[in-house]
C-alpha cells in the first residue's frame, strides 16, 4: 500500500540505515520496525538497538568466551 508519511528526522536515518544494512527498502524497515515496536522505541531515545537473533546469549563484547559459556549455550538449545 502507498501512503505518505511525516517521520522525525531520527527514526527516517535509522530506517535509512537499517533499509541499506539489509537491502531492503525504506518502507519495508519501516514496516519491521512497526511490528517491532521496541526496537522503534530504543531507536528513537538514542539507545542501541536490541538484538534479537538467537546468538543474542552471547556474552557481552570484551568478554572471553569460555567453555562454560559454550556449555551453558548447548544446554539452552537442548531444553
Amino acid at each position: 500500500m502507498r501512503t505518505t508519511l511525516a517521520l522525525d528526522d531520527d527514526i527516517f536515518a535509522y530506517a535509512r540505515e537499517r533499509a541499506k544494512r539489509e537491502r531492503i527498502s525504506i518502507g519495508q524497515a519501516i514496516s519491521k520496525l512497526a511490528r517491532d515496536g521496541d526496537q522503534l522505541r530504543a531507536a528513537s531515545m538514542g539507545q542501541p538497538m536490541p538484538v534479537t537473533s538467537k546468538y543474542a546469549l552471547l556474552p557481552q563484547r570484551g568478554e572471553i568466551i569460555t567453555t562454560e559459556h559454550v556449555h551453558d549455550l548447548l544446554n539452552q538449545e537442548s531444553v
